[in-house]
């Protein structure tokens, strides 16, 4: 469980076994049902979360039509949290819940800013993974604004086939922003 995370690290800068050691107690382990939510919307955001097993979604639900809208899938060696609740102790936005049976490791913002202030090798590792983090969601909003639907499906289906085999449909239809029967005609 812990040697996932150690390999993530270790992708953006070497660990002794003593730091790793040190990092890893800063972080607590969880287990969830499938359903289960981690971050329910209008409630704290205690925990990032560092996927081991499992499979996630982040969503947010709007008020006006009850729509659900999925913003991020998260699978084994993944992060998810809502970070504009995490970051400002605010309440989320979001719901974090799981489709499948998950473990995760949960990081606090106060264990987080403990590790990166301790190892600046942790902070050199955390503001790379954020960056990729920001490159991917400017990659995301630009293909929802200049990609047609089946461009989106498409490109999904190329990048994370593996999502097609454990997300429902009616799930990656919300991810995509179409209906489910758009999606069909997408996948015929």
């Amino acid at each position: 469980m812990s040697e996932l995370l150690r390999q993530q690290i270790e992708k953006i800068t070497p660990l002794t076994d003593s730091e790793f050691a040190y990092i890893l107690s800063h972080f607590t382990s969880k287990k969830y049902k499938k359903h289960q939510f981690l971050v329910q919307e209008d409630t704290p955001v205690p925990y990032d979360f560092f996927v081991t097993k499992g499979l996630l979604k982040a969503s947010y639900t709007n008020p006006n039509d009850g729509k659900e809208h999925i913003l991020q899938f998260a699978w084994e060696d993944w992060w998810i949290t809502d970070y504009q609740a995490y970051f400002n102790e605010t309440a989320s936005s979001l719901a974090i819940d799981c489709i499948e049976e998950v473990e995760v490791l949960c990081l606090s913002l106060h264990n987080r800013e403990k590790i990166c202030a301790d190892l600046h090798k942790i902070e050199h590792f955390f503001r790379r993974k954020s960056n990729a983090g920001y490159v991917a969601l400017q990659r995301r909003i630009l293909s929802l604004l200049n990609s047609s639907a089946e461009e989106r499906y498409q490109q999904l289906l190329a990048t994370y086939p593996q999502l097609f085999q454990r997300v429902p449909k009616t799930l990656i239809a919300a991810y995509l922003g179409v209906s489910r029967e758009t999606l069909s005609r997408f996948s015929k």
